[in-house]
């Protein structure tokens, strides 16, 4: 960690390949430390697809201007960019959908997903949760770690920007591991193999909504910071948090890994937090709060199993993620769903189902009360279980079109598929 830590802000209109240039110069003279060796370059690339998410992703000629930037310097021996996107698909699959491999061809940049690719089992000694974990080898291997965050609110982590960020570092054989009431414990887990030597934040536009489908907000800031909790204390403020509100940047802050008060960070730059505030003051980000959804759907989150809280990480995460999706990608769909209810973890407490179907969503969900007016109580197994398995079941219990019924996307799936498994044994990624 920097004795000093530092964010940098500043005001950018547009996606201006000079302005934003000018602005990456800046932030590595600031950094005082030169990239060397073997460089790996991390975006947010959780989820992309050209029809209804377009704003997920962290804009790929930013991420290509920083790698020129990066090939400045002398004693370069390897620069990758490497990603591992959501929701199990393969990452190629969202590469493609936002543009990333043709921006690895404009900028000469090899563009990895992790999932296709070699790891090493690697030992945790601060986690809570992991005690080991399957690193990809372009992390292991990095000499200098560039984080490239997408700015945007959470569905169940309030804010998504560095620390968030290192969810992208795992697997999917490992992604949904403490995917649950854990979840915040877990994303500091990652902390000890995705520390970065900077953060280069785009928050030109940023996401509010469901985040891997993520409504656009323009707020004209790019950051950069030599810190990833300087980082993020700064980004809660500029959404409206208080840092301590955000779960995982205090939890990191009680493991060890920094100050989160606000008079801990050294702002610099043309434009101010109180400024920034103003812009998204009044944005309300669908999901985060279910009960305020327009929908005859009823929802009702129960407590976890480990850690008597709700949740949010896990079944409740997959029922936002299935529930934002479709509507991105049919808006309106969950204004005219038909009525019922949805459950998640145990409810203390009776269930109206009003005349619809009561679904119980993952293993241990349970319902201490009684269940009423249930056209049909239907239970959908999993620990967590994630979003794409229960978008293939939800949408049809409350007259939703299913994404699952998409051509194009059933088409872009299957190739996508059978080349990561290509690659996975090309390379032995198993």
């Amino acid at each position: 960690m920097s004795e000093e830590r530092w964010v940098l802000l500043r005001s950018v209109d547009r996606y201006d390949n000079a302005k934003m240039t000018e602005v990456v110069n800046e932030g590595f003279e600031l950094l005082g430390r030169k990239p060397t060796g073997k460089v790996l370059i991390k975006p947010n690339v959780v989820f992309a697809n050209k029809k209804y998410s377009i704003d997920a992703f962290t804009n790929p000629d930013l991420v290509g201007l920083v790698a020129n930037r990066v090939r400045e310097f002398p004693g370069i021996t390897r620069l990758d960019i490497g990603e591992s996107g959501g929701f199990g698909m393969p990452t190629r699959m969202s590469f493609k959908e936002s543009g990333y491999y043709e921006m690895g061809r404009r900028y000469k940049v090899s563009i990895t997903d992790f999932d296709e690719d070699k790891y090493v089992k690697t030992s945790l000694m601060r986690a809570e949760f992991h005690k080991t974990l399957l690193v990809p080898r372009l992390i292991h291997e990095a000499d200098f770690k560039i984080w490239m965050p997408k700015l945007k609110y959470h569905i169940c982590c309030e804010i998504t920007n560095a620390l968030k960020l290192n969810i992208g570092c795992l697997l999917h054989k490992e992604r949904m591991l403490y995917h649950d009431d854990r979840l915040n414990g877990k994303i500091v887990d990652l902390l000890e193999v995705g520390y970065p030597d900077i953060v280069v934040t785009d928050a030109i536009t940023i996401g509010h909504g469901f985040e891997s489908c993520a409504k656009p907000s323009h707020l004209g800031l790019m950051m950069i910071s030599n810190d990833p909790i300087a980082s993020d204390v700064v980004a809660a403020q500029i959404l409206g948090y208080k840092p301590d509100q955000v779960h995982h940047l205090r939890k990191a802050s009680e493991r060890g890994y920094g100050s989160i008060e606000p008079d801990s960070v050294k702002i610099l730059g043309d434009i101010t937090i109180p400024e920034l505030r103003k812009r998204t003051f009044g944005i309300v980000s669908q999901f985060q709060d279910m009960q305020i959804l327009d929908t005859s759907i009823k929802f009702y989150e129960g407590i976890g199993a480990n850690t008597n809280e709700v949740c949010y990480g896990g079944c409740l995460a997959a029922v936002k993620g299935c529930l934002g999706t479709i509507d991105a990608r049919r808006p309106g769909s969950l204004k005219s769903a038909k009525p019922g209810a949805i459950v998640t973890g145990v409810w203390e407490g009776d269930v109206d189902a009003r005349g619809g179907v009561c679904l119980l969503v993952g293993d241990c969900t349970e319902v201490k009360g009684s269940i009423r007016n249930a056209r049909r109580i239907k239970r959908v197994k999993g620990c967590p279980i994630g979003a794409l398995k229960l978008t293939g079941v939800l949408p049809f219990m409350y007259g939703m079109p299913s994404p699952m019924f998409d051509r194009r996307d059933i088409a872009n799936m299957i190739i996508n598929s059978v080349e990561k498994f290509c690659n996975k044994v090309r390379y032995g990624a198993f």
